[in-house]
């Protein structure tokens, strides 16, 4: 399915994407952060904790190197309580995620992780490799309702065209 090369990849431009949503973001007013935008997590603030909340507890199941999020998922959405933490925090994560990648090989990838999982309160059990596909869909996923959100507010959004990464991310 996938192969090691391919999660590098993907940890370089999500961190490459949450560089870009930082410096866009920085200065925009809390309140407009926070506005209902008819979403499905509401909010640019909540989506962002969201993706953050999620990224978190992933990697938690990926590696021992990475705690799980200090709130419950019924909290997600409040995961940091402002922009300048969530950026801090933010930073911290995609740091983790390429240092994971950077250090994963292709033959970790065909093994099985097993977890329990809160949403469905069962243990789960999954290839590695599609866990990891999840981390990063997801990531994209929500990161799209955020460009739409800035969009929609009249803000700039950021280029999110693999193609179009820099190299040297």
């Amino acid at each position: 399915m996938i192969d090691a090369g391919y999660v590098r990849t993907m940890a370089r431009y999500n961190a490459w994407q949450n560089r870009q949503l930082t410096e866009m973001l920085t200065g925009v007013p809390d309140e407009d952060l926070r506005k209902d935008r008819g979403a499905f997590f509401g909010s640019i603030m909540a989506t962002l904790n969201h993706i953050l909340w999620g990224d978190t507890i992933w990697m938690s199941r990926f590696t021992p190197k990475v705690a799980p999020p200090s709130v419950p998922a019924e909290q997600h959405r409040e995961l940091t309580p402002t922009f300048a933490v969530w950026s801090a925090e933010r930073f911290r994560m995609d740091g983790k995620i390429r240092l994971w990648a950077d250090s994963l090989d292709t033959v970790a990838l065909k093994g099985q992780l097993t977890w329990y999982s809160g949403m469905t309160q069962r243990d789960m059990a999954a290839p590695l490799e599609t866990c990891v596909v999840q981390l990063f869909n997801h990531q994209t996923h929500h990161r799209g309702q955020v460009h739409a959100m800035m969009t929609a507010a009249g803000l700039p959004a950021p280029v999110s065209d693999l193609p179009f990464m820099p190299k040297d991310d």
